[in-house]
């Protein structure tokens, strides 16, 4: 399979840091260092995604995972490190290097997110076409009669009654919200998806919904998806791969199928044992 991401030593922290926790190979108390008092939020994080492949985020709150998602969707600055989407530049340019300009024609061509809290991926106040059309906008589109076929058609998919397009998101419930979330995030057919802890404060029935509706998506468009949960339930049903998450840094890495049935970290242990 063509890499179509790749993620070199990637690090985020709060504080200048010192010559102790500098060292890749320094304990931090949890992912504080105890002589400075820097956080980091990410450290020294590397990956691969692969075409048409889910890629699982595993760890508890506060482990990175949120981090490391706003990071790639460039939400939040990096302290170091590199990373290289095969459709920009054949790959050969580092993204976090390039010109805030360059970076929002990443954002807007060649990502697409749906955040945990629908607040942060939507305009409340907006129509749930609006909010489509607003992301079809900012990768240049201009057609009036275009964008709102495609974004009719967008809704329908993911089940908004058509009747509901001029309907602001505030006026639905939470897993419509994330259904319009995502339809705006595929808006450009982006070929790599991120996903926050989609299913989060959702009813169980409501969760199963959302998640059938991604793999559907991710199967028709083959788009490449990190998923990232605390909840390894919803990893196993999606991803391929899992990276698994603690205090900032991963902790092991494997294809899905074996994280869960041979966990070789501690904490991954406790992960897998407390679905069982």
């Amino acid at each position: 399979m063509e890499q179509i991401m790749k993620v070199h030593e990637l690090s985020v922290r709060y504080g200048d840091g010192c010559d102790y926790c500098h060292n890749p190979s320094s304990n931090l108390e949890k992912n504080r260092c105890p002589l400075c008092k820097t956080v980091w939020a990410v450290r020294n994080v590397s990956l691969e995604l692969y075409e048409s492949e889910i890629l699982g985020v595993v760890g508890e709150s506060g482990s990175g995972k949120t981090t490391l998602m706003k990071a790639l969707y460039f939400d939040v600055a990096t302290t170091a490190g590199k990373a290289y989407l095969a459709a920009y530049n054949n790959g050969e340019s580092d993204i976090f290097s390039v010109s805030s300009q360059q970076q929002r024609a990443i954002r807007n061509n060649l990502l697409g997110m749906v955040y945990q809290n629908p607040v942060m991926g939507l305009l409340m106040n907006y129509s749930s076409g609006g909010n489509v059309a607003q992301k079809l906008i900012a990768a240049g589109h201009r057609n009036v009669s275009d964008m709102q076929e495609r974004t009719a058609l967008l809704l329908e998919h993911m089940e908004i009654p058509l009747n509901r397009v001029k309907e602001p998101p505030r006026n639905f419930s939470g897993g419509m919200q994330q259904r319009v979330q995502i339809s705006k995030a595929i808006a450009n057919n982006p070929p790599i998806l991120l996903l926050d802890e989609v299913t989060t404060g959702l009813d169980l029935s409501v969760q199963a919904k959302v998640l059938d509706l991604i793999r559907m998506v991710q199967k028709q468009l083959k788009i490449s998806v990190i998923v990232v949960s605390h909840d390894l339930a919803v990893i196993r049903m999606l991803s391929d791969r899992t990276i698994v998450m603690l205090d900032g840094q991963i902790v092991e890495h494997g294809f899905t199928d074996q994280i869960l049935e041979d966990p070789q970290h501690w904490f991954t242990q406790t992960l897998v044992h407390s679905l069982i």
